[in-house]
């Protein structure tokens, strides 16, 4: 391995180490390092530190991580190092599902219609990641109904069909918020900026095994994504089957940016970002690609979410919001050094 990548490797080990450091609750360092070592000197800071603060940044490394690697594979599949996966309409179409969980759980609309009634057990809390995924899978599916049988199988036209499904969603989702409850609709809007404020430990044992499929599915085929770099009609020459590469690299991608944005809302551009920095630094194999942004997707925004805790006083800025600022910034400086 390359010293690169040591180097990589130590700050994705020491990065959510150092999180556990930060938040809102005053812990000193030395009973931050008990708690690691041996336990809480009381009650309650052990019920932050393991039930609020270490599973907010454990599961802030695997929400970075799998991001990152949605994002490399779909730029290695269309060979377009500016896609991303939000456009394929994810953020969107799970935005849609929240605003319908919103409608039917959680508002006066659903109650005067009897609709809590007809789900007994399911709550708001339940219903919101679960109607949030299906809306994210339906929007992926959506795009690539448009593509094979509207706009053809090419690869830029994957990318616009994602953009007009990605409007066509939101328009639905503000449609939506516009006439449900001003209290409910701000839940959903709050949501949707992307947040680990609300984060719980069983998220950590949803997201876990899909990052772990995804990623042992993507190194096995490593190779013949690489092949997809060359081109289509070069990579069929070599034996692989593009059509069906390609097709279960999009469900990967889809499968694992749902998942997330399911939990955490809308969280932008990290899968934009990463594999861009990464491909840079140490080449654009599949392979190397993908493990090194686990190790710099998962440390980075690990790093986000303390500077959204710790830039405002008795306040806490949504994480989508800062990955957004830092990402439209970057995005421009990306387009600049491809400007012919």
């Amino acid at each position: 391995m390359s010293k690169k990548f040591w180097l990589l490797t130590i700050f994705a080990f020491i990065s959510p180490i150092a999180g556990l450091f930060f938040g809102a609750a005053d812990l000193s360092s030395q009973e931050l390092v008990s708690c690691l070592l041996a336990s809480c000197s009381s009650d309650v800071n052990q019920m932050i530190f393991w039930e609020i603060r270490a599973p907010r940044v454990f599961v802030g490394f695997l929400v970075g991580a799998g991001l990152a690697v949605a994002g490399a594979t779909l730029q290695n599949v269309t060979r377009n190092g500016l896609a991303d996966p939000y456009l394929f309409g994810v953020v969107s179409g799970a935005g849609l599902g929240a605003s319908v969980a919103t409608l039917l759980f959680d508002s006066q609309f659903a109650e005067n219609m009897g609709l809590l009634q007809l789900f007994p057990g399911i709550s708001f809390s339940l219903a919101l990641p679960v109607a949030a995924f299906l809306g994210a899978l339906f929007s992926v599916i959506l795009v690539q109904i448009l593509v094979t049988r509207t706009f053809g199988s090419k690869t830029e036209h994957m990318l616009l069909a994602g953009i007009a499904v990605s409007f066509m969603l939101s328009a639905l989702s503000h449609f939506i918020l516009f006439m449900a409850e001003p209290f409910a609709a701000n839940k959903v809007i709050f949501w949707l900026m992307g947040s680990l404020a609300r984060i719980e430990t069983w998220y950590a044992w949803v997201i876990l095994p899909v990052l772990i499929i995804s990623v042992l599915l993507l190194l096995l085929y490593g190779r013949h994504m690489d092949a997809l770099l060359i081109g289509d009609e070069n990579a069929k020459t070599l034996g692989v089957n593009v059509p069906q590469l390609r097709i279960l690299s999009l469900a990967i991608c889809a499968a694992l940016t749902a998942c997330i944005v399911a939990y955490c809302g809308g969280i932008g551009f990290v899968g934009l970002m990463i594999p861009h920095i990464i491909r840079n630094w140490l080449g654009v194999t599949s392979r190397t690609l993908i493990t090194a942004c686990i190790l710099l997707g998962g440390a980075f925004l690990v790093w986000v979410d303390v500077l959204a805790r710790i830039t405002l006083p008795n306040q806490e800025i949504p994480i989508g919001i800062i990955t957004s600022a830092i990402g439209s910034v970057f995005f421009l400086l990306a387009m600049r050094q491809r400007r012919p």
